[in-house]
């Protein structure tokens, strides 16, 4: 009876909040001089900074306050940066001076960060675990040092899957015991997907116009498609990783998530580059264009692409019929921008590829996510756990708080077993790349593709295990208003071609739209 009526006052609370945020949403449309901050592009934004219409302390100031309004409900952002309005009035100081760098694309830009990307300041960074409260790092993640140099303010961190997913099979994306429960801005039932729920739910809402998030497996493609934002997820090594809490280098990839696909481009302009902390990053710094990318935004990007489309198992009436009529329109949108689609084609063992335990990619991930973490948490300059080992300990310690009983530690103990890389995971390893080289490289060869296009993040773990790029963009929404995604996926260093592409999409599609908060 107890717990009946706890979880009535518990739900009765969630209603009041959900009641507020609804009718307060559309009443507050912050605006200086004209300006609609609510939706604002960083263009808009540098714009309004130019004409002295708007300064980065209001910019802060109205995310901060959109932030205290809209987080009880929909848990995007773990915690806000005590020093941003701080970095804030720097910004606008140096923009009054004409300091060098005043005119950087994400000067005087607040930026979410992931919670699983470190930075040395007053903030934590914690992967969403208690275990790592309080932790210091001896350094900024290297991408957060360049943010920094590119101007951009730190506003705080964003919620996450724990442990970017990689803790337990059952827990449900968006949670984390520090985050709670992220909800979908569109329709707070959904999914918001994961691990990189807080990045895409907290820009969705205008909480914020850039956020960073991670991926190793679609932890930037789903929560791109679920919450309708823009996520690019890079070439692995094109973005540094140090700093970053790993799950297997082989696999993981920082890249931004924001409303459109210019806004994702100005930001993996300033992120990506060598970085002697991540040897990855040498190989993959040869795919950096000169100019950057910011030029292949804008003119005819679909022009004569070889776009390729794999009905089997992707499109198919299992997805829902009016996903299916929303892509055969999208289809034909995409040839009348002039790009050719090479339709029926195949990628040989795609079940096996999709099966995270047949492909290989379980037993390689486990061993490599005990190397690599040991090795994170050994680099802290503070930390309560400083080996895997340390973190099962913890969460069996304090299982209330990190919620053991309801959804344990599976994948941490299946890691814990490994005993670095042997026989078994060399012979994953083989078998991922025979995968790669026999599907989606040959499938890209073969018939001189451009991209794959796939629906939602469908084709996240073809692209996970070869470390090749994909872009995600909004491509609608269900009869239920949740939304759904387009992705754009190539080979090696194709970000120039996708970006290209998704911008062509996205410009001859405009389906972005803000959020419902529907229940």
């Amino acid at each position: 009876m107890a717990a009946k009526a706890a979880s009535c006052i518990s739900l009765f609370s969630v209603l009041v909040l959900i009641l507020l945020a609804l009718t307060s949403f559309g009443s507050q449309s912050f605006t200086v001089h004209g300006l609609s901050i609510r939706e604002a592009t960083i263009y808009d934004l540098q714009l309004a900074f130019k004409q002295n219409q708007l300064t980065s302390r209001q910019l802060v100031q109205f995310y901060l306050q959109e932030i205290r309004r809209l987080n009880p409900v929909l848990n995007g952002v773990i915690e806000v940066n005590p020093d941003a309005l701080y970095q804030a009035d720097k910004a606008d100081y140096q923009r009054k001076a004409k300091a060098p760098g005043y005119y950087s694309g994400l000067h005087g830009i607040p930026v979410l960060l992931k919670d699983n990307i470190g930075t040395k300041d007053k903030l934590n960074t914690t992967a969403g675990s208690f275990a790592l409260l309080g932790s210091v790092l001896p350094r900024d993640a290297s991408v957060v040092t360049k943010l920094r140099s590119a101007g951009a303010i730190i506003l705080g961190k964003a919620s996450l899957s724990e442990w970017a997913q990689f803790r337990s099979l059952t827990a449900p994306p968006g949670s984390s015991p520090r985050g709670g429960q992220g909800k979908n801005p569109y329709v707070l039932s959904a999914s918001p997907c994961g691990s990189s729920s807080g990045p895409a739910i907290s820009v969705a809402a205008n909480l914020v116009a850039v956020s960073l998030g991670t991926e190793t497996d679609g932890s930037i493609l789903c929560p791109a498609s679920f919450n309708s934002v823009v996520g690019i997820k890079p070439t692995v090594g094109l973005t540094s990783r140090a700093g970053v809490i790993p799950v297997t280098p082989r696999q993981d990839t920082v890249g931004p998530i924001c409303r459109t696909v210019t806004d994702a481009v100005y930001v993996l302009d300033a992120i990506v580059g060598y970085d002697y902390k991540d040897q990855a990053t040498k190989e993959a710094s040869k795919y950096i264009p000169r100019g950057g990318y910011k030029q292949f935004v804008g003119g005819y990007g679909l022009k004569g692409k070889r776009l390729g489309i794999v009905r089997n198992p992707f499109f198919t009436s299992g997805s829902g019929s009016l996903q299916i009529q929303a892509f055969e329109q999208h289809f034909q949108t995409l040839r009348q921008g002039g790009a050719v689609l090479v339709d029926h084609l195949e990628i040989a063992n795609i079940d096996t590829i999709l099966n995270f335990n047949l492909s290989g990619e379980a037993i390689a991930s486990l061993a490599e996510f005990k190397l690599a973490i040991n090795s994170y948490l050994k680099d802290l300059v503070v930390s309560p756990v400083r080996s895997l080992a340390d973190i099962i300990a913890f969460n069996l310690k304090f299982s209330d708080v990190e919620m053991i009983k309801e959804f344990g530690q599976d994948i941490f103990l299946a890691a814990q077993a490994t005993n670095g890389i042997g026989n078994n995971e060399k012979a994953a390893l083989l078998n991922l790349a025979k995968l790669t080289k026999d599907g989606f490289e040959k499938l890209m060869t073969y018939n001189r593709l451009d991209a794959l296009v796939t629906p939602g993040a469908d084709v996240a773990p073809v692209l996970a295990i070869g470390g090749f790029p994909g872009i995600s963009v909004p491509a609608g929404y269900d009869n239920k208003g949740v939304p759904f995604g387009i992705t754009f996926g190539g080979l090696k260093g194709s970000e120039p071609k996708l970006i290209q592409i998704a911008y062509g999409f996205e410009q001859a599609t405009m389906i972005r739209k803000p959020p419902t908060f529907l229940p």
